[in-house]
């Protein structure tokens, strides 16, 4: 299997490496300590966080809590933004594990030369929205400029997450591994709406080690228009 993913990720790290300079693509991963489905994803994302281009970030669900172990990292308000996404397609149905990329793609289970297509079309994809963060002691300054100017609101919103941590799971699905989680999410904060026709400039805490992610994205949640990192 390592091959077969090893191999998936080359198609795309070759296409993307003539863009270093365009905008950074978001890879939102659902998934649970407790789905038995789940860690070939989780091994994926840690493949994908290798690319400079590529900021996946891990969200773990709390619904598979009740079969036999508790998700440390596991967040209702991250069930919750999952299912705020099938409802914005019309579903009721969520799933584990999943990729959403960009806001808009979304892949259920474990396909990785699915992922690398999509991926290969969210990197050749231009944005109107340039966004720049500036990291100053225990705040960032966020800049955003849309050209054209934006017909719609969006939200900036503030992730930080945790760039790796080793588990050792003792009941469940996957009771006896030990897995090694990448780019986990600890909060996921809504700092604002922008209309998209001014410039933007606002500044926000952003206090301690952990690194994090600026994100514009369209109400929904739908696409997302910019990110950039906060280390």
């Amino acid at each position: 299997m390592r091959h077969f993913v090893s191999a998936a990720c080359g198609l795309w790290l070759a296409a993307a490496a003539p863009l270093q300079a365009e905008p950074v693509v978001v890879v939102e991963l659902y998934t649970s300590q407790g789905c038995s489905s789940c860690p070939p994803a989780d091994e994926f994302v840690a493949m994908l966080a290798s690319n400079p281009q590529i900021l996946p970030l891990a969200l773990h669900v709390d619904y598979w809590d009740y079969i036999g172990w508790e998700d440390k990292f596991a967040h209702a308000k991250f069930t919750d933004r999952q299912r705020a996404y099938a409802r914005a397609i019309g579903s009721r149905t969520i799933y584990t594990p999943q990729l959403i990329i960009g806001g808009a793609d979304r892949i259920e289970g474990f396909a990785p030369e699915e992922t690398a297509d999509r991926l290969r079309a969210h990197l050749a994809a231009g944005t109107p929205v340039q966004l720049t963060v500036t990291r100053k002691g225990d705040r960032v300054v966020i800049r955003a400029e849309a050209d054209p100017p934006l017909t719609e609101p969006v939200r900036v919103q503030l992730v930080r997450y945790k760039p790796r941590e080793t588990v050792t799971i003792e009941r469940g699905e996957n009771a006896g591994k030990t897995i090694t989680y990448t780019n986990i999410v600890t909060s996921w904060e809504m700092l604002e709406d922008w209309s998209g026709r001014e410039p933007l400039e606002v500044s926000a805490p952003f206090a301690g080690d952990e690194p994090g992610a600026v994100i514009v994205q369209e109400d929904g949640p739908s696409e997302i228009l910019a990110a950039a990192r906060v280390d």
